[in-house]
């Protein structure tokens, strides 16, 4: 076991969540951690777009990964990568590609080509990942649910987060789960939850509930997409931008 990949898996506290703004290049790394967080984690959607590519595994692999690795390198605390639904790689290459990079964890996520994956596919998957990586990765597993639209999305999330746990998952992550379906999800299931912290939901209810793990997404790269919007337009404008 890596000593980041150690760090990383023992910030994962159930009421005491790893706090994750994610980012996407070096220049956002360097940002968070200088703010004091003790993880990084990349988001896919927001690596694609700076890359100029659409999100959902649109842009090749080695171009994410590589994005990923300038990341690592600029930051001293463990980074897990949004590694999508593995860019079509084989368990075993996908594994020492993040390793070559120095990743400490990992999201995969059980959407491809925008269909839902059988629940007793991915969690085979999973356990290849595992098996390949030992303890040298933390794997969130994304539970897509709430995302594909499916009908009883809480109780399809905990089925399958149940089954990915039995795979060898280290968290697992029911994306987009509003705030009403998370206790439900932690009570639901046997490990560590990531939640995703939307407007209105504040980070001590989410404590509360008993998450052990927060997702920001894409979100901080839109924010700092519409600070630089407004700084342009006022500069267009004539105006002052720094008003």
């Amino acid at each position: 076991m890596t000593e980041h990949a150690k760090r990383l898996r023992e910030l994962h506290r159930p009421g005491d969540p790893l706090l994750l703004p994610n980012v996407w290049d070096a220049a956002s790394a360097t940002t968070v951690e200088e703010a004091g967080f003790p993880a990084l984690a990349t988001a896919s959607a927001a690596v694609a777009a700076m890359l100029g590519y659409p999100d959902h595994e649109g842009a090749p692999a080695e171009e994410m990964l590589a994005a990923a690795g300038r990341v690592i390198r600029a930051a001293s605390v463990p980074v897990t990568v949004d590694a999508e639904a593995g860019y079509g790689l084989q368990p075993a290459e996908l594994v020492e590609r993040l390793l070559a990079i120095g990743a400490a964890g990992c999201n995969l996520e059980d959407t491809y080509a925008g269909e839902l994956a059988e629940p007793e596919a991915q969690a085979e998957y999973l356990a290849a990942v595992r098996d390949a990586a030992g303890d040298a990765l933390v794997i969130n597993a994304r539970a897509d649910t709430f995302v594909n639209q499916v009908s009883d999305p809480v109780d399809a999330a905990i089925a399958r987060g149940r089954l990915y746990f039995e795979a060898g998952a280290d968290c697992v992550y029911p994306i987009a789960a509003p705030l009403e379906a998370v206790p439900a999800l932690v009570e639901g299931l046997p490990g560590p939850v990531n939640a995703n912290n939307f407007p209105g939901a504040s980070l001590k209810d989410l404590a509360t509930m008993g998450v052990a793990r927060v997702s920001y997404g894409p979100m901080p790269f839109l924010q700092g997409l519409e600070a630089l919007k407004t700084f342009a337009t006022r500069v267009k404008a004539m105006e002052d931008p720094y008003a």
